[in-house]
């Protein structure tokens, strides 16, 4: 495998959008886990929602009509202000504590990002968490006015950065990405963030299933599509070595 350029999922991959709980739970307490993980689900599944029904809006309209949704699920108050303030913590998630150093240890590669995020987000929150100086090009799906899985999303790697799919290697933490990664043809890592083996554990330690722990059930194990990633790692510092072959 000849890898010329290394492309990053942002959300979840190299940025935790769990990081948002800090300020849900400030807004609402008590109810900060149960908003983030609704939240996620539900932002992601709009996405699907949309590429099916041929109504593209952008990731920002994406990520507010699903806050306002899970506000609304749980009866919570959905006031400007307070709605205004947990769209803006998605403009300075918390980078993952490797990604900075993963990205400068890769720097003979071409280094991306491809995204659903908006331009306008990732280009907010690349700058706010100095990425942008380690990135040569951050990529987001609004150029085809679809979201990732789609097909279409992917070929915006090879159009911005000139490098076939054989030359690419893609990294996600979500299984679903890595699915329509491999799918279209790229060489793929998956970041395996919660391992199956202590989910079972965390699920025998509990009389019933947290909010967290539903999400990573449902948006943190492998899928059964019959596209398994190449590389299976716990955590960005670990594709240095993979890259270098």
């Amino acid at each position: 495998m000849t890898i010329k350029a290394v492309v990053f999922d942002a959300y979840g991959t190299l940025y935790d959008v769990q990081s948002v709980a800090d300020v849900a739970e400030q807004c609402f307490p008590g109810h900060g886990d149960v908003i983030t993980q609704i939240w996620r689900l539900k932002q992601l599944e709009y996405t699907w929602l949309r590429s099916l029904m041929e109504r593209y809006e952008d990731f920002t309209t994406v990520t507010r009509e699903s806050l306002v949704f899970t506000l609304r699920s749980l009866g919570l108050a959905q006031e400007p202000a307070v709605v205004a303030r947990l769209m803006e913590r998605y403009l300075r998630l918390d980078p993952y504590p490797d990604a900075g150093s993963t990205l400068a240890a890769l720097g003979r590669y071409q280094r991306a990002i491809l995204s659903n995020g908006s331009p306008a987000m990732l280009k907010a929150l690349v700058k706010a968490t100095g990425l942008n100086q380690l990135l040569d090009a951050t990529i987001s799906v609004d150029a085809r006015k679809v979201f990732k899985p789609s097909p279409l999303a992917y070929t915006l790697i090879e159009q911005v950065l000139g490098t076939p799919p054989a030359e690419v290697l893609f990294v996600s933490s979500n299984p679903f990405d890595v699915c329509g990664a491999k799918s279209f043809g790229l060489n793929v890592a998956w970041i395996e963030r919660v391992p199956a083996a202590a989910l079972v554990q965390d699920l025998a330690q509990r009389d019933r299933i947290a909010p967290r722990t539903l999400f990573n059930i449902l948006r943190a194990q492998p899928e059964e599509l019959g596209f398994a990633p190449d590389y299976r790692v716990s955590a960005l510092a670990d594709l240095p070595a993979i890259v270098a072959g």
